[in-house]
């Protein structure tokens, strides 16, 4: 798949011409940041919908890491008014723990939809929910986004 940058838990990384890939989303929530005329474009794994005050910065928060996704893109020369947006994660896969832990992966899922509102980022495909792990590849050379799902099979988004 060319050049690959593995995106860790927590973090973000931003790259032209690269596939960026994230392993083992859960509740939590790849998101994808891209600026089709430059073609330049950022891979968040994002664990918790919102930091609280005095939190460190740190991409495994959905409001600090589309800040910093977008710092880093501009830094490219990307442009936040033509960024778009692609998310898949936030899956249930515990079966047994509370509701309110429940829910983590849909609070994930809400939070960036809301952050990317307050940026009018449009996200223009998502593979949200479900019961399965996923693995996202984000091709900045183009914009597509493959998801593999835990028990096999694959979509494009």
């Amino acid at each position: 798949m060319g050049n690959e940058i593995l995106v860790g838990v927590g973090e973000f990384r931003v790259a032209k011409g690269a596939v960026l890939k994230t392993v083992g989303l859960g509740s939590c929530i790849g998101i994808a940041l891209y600026d089709p005329v430059i073609k330049v474009g950022s891979l968040a794994h994002v664990m918790l919908p919102q930091s609280s005050n005095g939190t460190k910065r740190s991409a495994k928060y959905a409001d600090h890491a589309v800040e910093m996704m977008i710092e880093a893109m501009e830094r490219l020369g990307g442009d936040r008014n033509r960024v778009i947006a692609k998310m898949a994660g936030g899956a249930q896969i515990f079966k047994h723990m509370t509701m309110d832990m429940l829910r983590i992966g849909d609070r994930n899922a809400e939070a960036i939809k809301s952050i990317l509102r307050d940026y009018g980022i449009r996200i223009v495909s998502e593979d949200i929910g479900g019961s399965e792990g996923r693995t996202v590849y984000f091709f900045t050379s183009d914009g597509r986004m493959l998801v593999k799902y835990s028990r096999g099979g694959e979509l494009w988004i």
